[in-house]
Order: structure tokens, then C-alpha cells, then sequence
């Protein structure tokens, strides 16, 4: 459920931001996104979560705040929406979904309990597959983003970099709180770098649908995602978690198609079926039938094997 939300909610954030782009510089729509993100998540702590839920007690609840905070959503989202500039969506797909590649290398460095079998490589190289086939981006495009190439690349290690990094920080804070923690530390440093970069904002113009945008990546993927994905990194482990990734080029191809009215083409509908099949070999999911059994009717398929 957390990865299903989580890829969900990040994938409409490609659509969103497409929309809110054309109409407000980048590093000021991240601040604002996290703005709204930061008031949403305040109001969920006041009324679910106490004081001794939300104070840091060790140096592990600071380093995995800062994790938090400054590199999975802070330095990642401002690399990422600036790179946006420069290239497609299709190039920022494919050089984004490097994550999950560059995540187990991380794992390998800082976690001593995380090693990719041959399988999980295999998996990760048909993933990134999938992810090209689904974008679809030119080699040209690929190959001449300007800065936007090495920005987004820069916004993946950051990502990946930061999720390893709050599995080692080991903090007792919850998942939850160091969201609520993060969030608005974020939103803090992209105002400082909106400001820092010279952005103007006095005379901006913002209309309806860039409003609606910002309201999207703001609760949506601003909060409620966070709190899924972070929750996910603990229930599970970084490199399993950042599969997500994989995952969110179909979301955004879909929800262009139905939104954007953006052309998917029978080359993106074989990459889905790639990114699964990637998907299901670092998992190490299966899909026999006894397992298909188990998920849909679990209590039917116990009582008919004891009987």
C-alpha cells in the first residue's frame, strides 16, 4: 500500500509540475510547494502525534531529519525542478530513474546488511529499460541537456544518497515525525536558494491551474507521499523502496495521456510490462498461482490446504 501511494502520488507530480512550470520560477515553486506541505503536516502532528512523539532525542533523530529535510526533499526537489528546464520529461524520467540504480551502490558503501544479487542487478538494468521505453527521449535530447543532464543526474544521487542515509542514522523519531520535521526544513533552504538564484516574484502572474498544481504537489505529493515513501524506507529498506521510481514514468505517461492529452504509444505500453518484469526480479516477488491464490482469497486457500 505505501509503495502503490507513494508511486501514485510522485508520478502525478511530473503532470502537476509540467502545468505549474510555464507559470512560476522553479526553486519558488518548490518553496511554496513545501509551504503548503509544511501547514498540512502541522496541523496532522497538533491533532495525532504528542510533543515527546515530535522531540529528537539522539544524534540519529538529527542526522535522519537532516536526510529528511535537506537531501531527499529539499536539495533532491530544487535539482530536480530547475534540471526540468533545460530538457523533456522524457529525459528527466529516464536520467531520474537512475535512482534506484545508484541506491544499492550507496547501501553497499554505508549498510553493511544490504548486498544486490546477481538477480536484483539484472532486475535494475530491465527497470532502467522499461523507464527508457517509456520515455521515449531522442538521443539527441539525451545527449544535448545542457545543464539540465547533470542536474538531474546530481537530483538522483542526492535521492538515493538520502534515503541510505536515514537507514543509517538509526533514529528513534518515527518515520511520521521526521516527515513532519523535514518538510518544512525543506521548504526553509528553497527559499534561501530561490532567493539566493534571483528569482523575481513580484510580478508574477498565477492563474487558476498553476494554483491547482501547487495545491497538488503541495498535499499530495508534498505531504501525503512523503509520509507513505519515508514510511516505506522503514518498513522495508532504501534500495527496495527508491524501486518505486521505476514506477513513476508509467503514472506520469498515464496521467499525461488523460490529462495532457500527451500521445502513449504501444512503445511505452511494452516499457510498463518491462519496468514490472524488472520489478518483480529485484523484489524477488514471484506471480506463481499459488501466490496469486494467496493475495485474493487467503482464508479459502489455508482451509483448502489443512482440509
Amino acid at each position: 500500500m505505501l509503495f502503490a501511494v507513494s508511486a501514485l502520488l510522485f508520478g502525478g507530480t511530473f503532470v502537476a509540475a509540467k502545468t505549474g512550470l510555464a507559470h512560476l520560477p522553479p526553486l519558488f515553486f518548490v518553496a511554496v510547494r513545501f509551504d503548503i506541505g509544511a501547514i498540512v503536516l502541522a496541523a496532522f502532528a497538533a491533532t495525532h502525534l504528542s510533543r515527546a512523539e515530535l522531540r529528537p532525542r539522539t544524534v540519529g533523530d538529527v542526522a535522519g531529519i537532516l536526510a529528511t529535510g535537506v537531501l531527499v526533499i529539499g536539495l533532491t526537489n530544487a535539482l530536480l525542478f530547475v534540471g526540468q528546464q533545460y530538457v523533456t520529461s522524457g529525459v528527466a524520467a529516464v536520467i531520474f530513474s537512475l535512482n534506484p540504480i545508484l541506491t544499492p551502490v550507496f547501501a553497499g558503501l554505508l549498510l553493511t546488511d544490504s548486498r544486490l544479487s546477481a538477480r536484483g542487478v539484472v532486475g535494475m538494468g530491465l527497470g532502467l529499460l522499461g523507464v527508457v521505453l517509456v520515455a521515449d527521449p531522442s538521443p539527441s535530447a539525451l545527449l544535448g541537456g545542457g545543464l539540465g543532464v547533470p542536474l538531474l543526474f546530481a537530483a538522483a544521487v542526492t535521492s538515493a544518497f538520502g534515503a541510505v542515509a536515514i537507514r543509517r542514522a538509526d533514529a528513534t523519531l518515527s518515520s511520521t515525525a521526521r516527515t513532519v520535521w523535514g518538510v518544512p526544513l525543506a521548504a526553509v533552504l528553497s527559499h534561501a536558494l530561490s532567493i539566493g538564484a534571483g528569482e523575481s516574484v513580484t510580478s508574477l502572474s498565477v492563474p487558476p491551474v498553476a494554483v491547482a498544481a501547487l495545491l497538488y504537489v503541495g498535499v499530495f505529493s508534498g505531504a501525503i507521499a512523503y509520509l507513505a515513501y519515508f514510511a516505506l524506507i522503514d518498513e522495508t529498506d532504501a534500495t527496495r523502496a527508491n524501486l518505486l521510481f521505476y514506477f513513476v514514468p508509467i503514472v506520469s505517461a498515464v496521467g499525461g495521456w488523460a490529462l495532457l492529452g500527451e500521445a502513449l504509444s504501444v512503445l511505452s505500453v511494452a516499457g510498463f510490462g518491462v519496468i514490472f518484469a524488472g520489478f518483480l526480479l529485484v523484489s524477488g516477488l514471484s506471480v506463481r498461482p499459488s501466490r496469486i491464490v494467496r493475495w485474493v482469497a487467503p482464508e479459502r486457500f489455508v482451509g483448502d490446504r489443512s482440509a
